[in-house]
């Protein structure tokens, strides 16, 4: 007896999708688009001038009420309590054996003071039914935990140019957000310029005249995530074309993040490995209790076993891919978690998970692709220098 998948989810920018004739395949539940004319070619415009990625299909959910801060401090590896008004954290949700769940970026809305603690939390597409109902399990009745997806859509204007285009469409002021934070605007594309909008917290109602820009990104480059009301999204992502910002999909999206050494859920890492073998302990607070806490708190003391590390292949053709085995001295030490080409190096790149000894910037390896061994070396991350991107 067999039963049908369920039919794919389609975002608000479905229409501007079939309007540029992208290529649409199926993700994490979602139709998207893999490219519109060229993965390498929406690859290098985002490094040298600007890209748009419809990003609505990630997890966006709202959590409010008094123990809001609680919540989400007890579930994820950010003290919460620290986070500013506007700020945006990049933080982990573990398993009670320290393993990660889900990367997400958790944003407090309210202004702060006595007003009731609000965030926006986005987890990865894959996960975010599964995050929603933990939260909403644990919560207390005084916190309200909703979903938005199909009302809310997040563009995400990645490039050097990004934010000169911004400001010049829109009159926002993106050069005065810091990196990680995040501003709610009022501003529709009719309007003459920007209005601060009224105290943020309850988003669904902010967003019917305004945009919440977030300074984040997955690529490495200047820009924002902006999170706008569903029926505004094709005329957001209209005007930033004509603009002259390229249609980007979720191909050139991956080589970009590789290039950086950005994580991918359910590639890199799935309910296997620890922050500490993610290489993110940056992004763990061990100041405050959460769930997890005591199994990295025992590894940190016993060691890391394997660690998350670069490799780079110089051969021609030699491209890794996920699942590729790496050796060293004939024996298979590892595997390819992320792997593909560098369209801005021109080389094959990857991600493993390498014994410790093993994972000095220099060490040579082999990686076999279908039985060919070609020479691989232990590389710094991110494989593509950051530029400054605060403005």
């Amino acid at each position: 007896m067999t039963t049908e998948a369920p039919p794919l989810l389609r975002t608000p920018l479905h229409a501007f999708h079939l309007a540029h004739r992208a290529h649409l395949v199926p993700f994490g539940g979602w139709e998207m688009p893999l490219y519109y004319e060229s993965i390498l070619d929406e690859h290098a415009a985002v490094r040298d001038s600007a890209g748009l990625f419809d990003v609505s299909h990630m997890g966006i959910l709202t959590v409010r009420g008094t123990s809001a801060t609680a919540l989400l401090a007890r579930r994820t590896t950010a003290n919460v309590a620290k986070i500013a008004p506007g700020q945006v954290r990049y933080t982990f949700l573990l398993g009670m054996d320290g393993r990660i769940f889900d990367d997400l970026l958790v944003t407090r809305l309210d202004p702060g003071g006595e007003a009731t603690p609000s965030y926006l939390v986005v987890p990865n597409a894959g996960t975010a039914p599964a995050v929603y109902d933990l939260l909403r399990q644990h919560r207390r009745p005084d916190t309200v935990v909703v979903r938005h997806n199909g009302a809310i859509a997040i563009l995400a204007v990645q490039g050097p140019k990004a934010p000169e285009i911004l400001e010049s469409q829109f009159g926002w002021r993106i050069s005065e957000i810091p990196f990680y934070r995040s501003r709610l605007l009022g501003a529709r594309p009719s309007t003459e310029g920007p209005t601060d909008a009224a105290t943020p917290g309850d988003l669904i109602r902010d967003l019917e005249t305004g945009v919440l820009v977030s300074r984040t990104g997955y690529t490495g480059e200047a820009g924002a995530e902006l999170f706008v009301r569903a029926e505004r999204a094709v005329e957001f992502a209209d005007r930033l074309v004509a603009a002259g910002v390229r249609p980007t999909g979720l191909g050139a999206r991956d080589s970009l993040r590789l290039e950086k050494g950005y994580l991918l859920s359910g590639v890199d890492f799935h309910l296997d490995r620890t922050p500490f073998e993610a290489a993110q302990e940056r992004f763990v607070e061990l100041d405050h209790p959460f769930v997890g806490r005591d199994a990295l708190l025992a590894q940190q003391k016993a060691g890391v076993p394997a660690r998350l590390a670069g490799l780079s292949t110089s051969e021609p053709s030699a491209i890794p891919r996920h699942g590729s085995p790496v050796l060293h001295d004939g024996k298979v030490i590892a595997a390819v978690t992320s792997g593909g080409l560098s369209p801005t190096l021109h080389h094959g790149i990857a991600l493993a998970y390498l014994p410790a000894p093993l994972g000095t910037v220099g060490t040579a390896l082999e990686i076999d692709l279908r039985g060919r061994k070609v020479p691989a070396v232990v590389t710094k991350l991110p494989f593509v220098p950051n530029r400054p991107i605060a403005s």
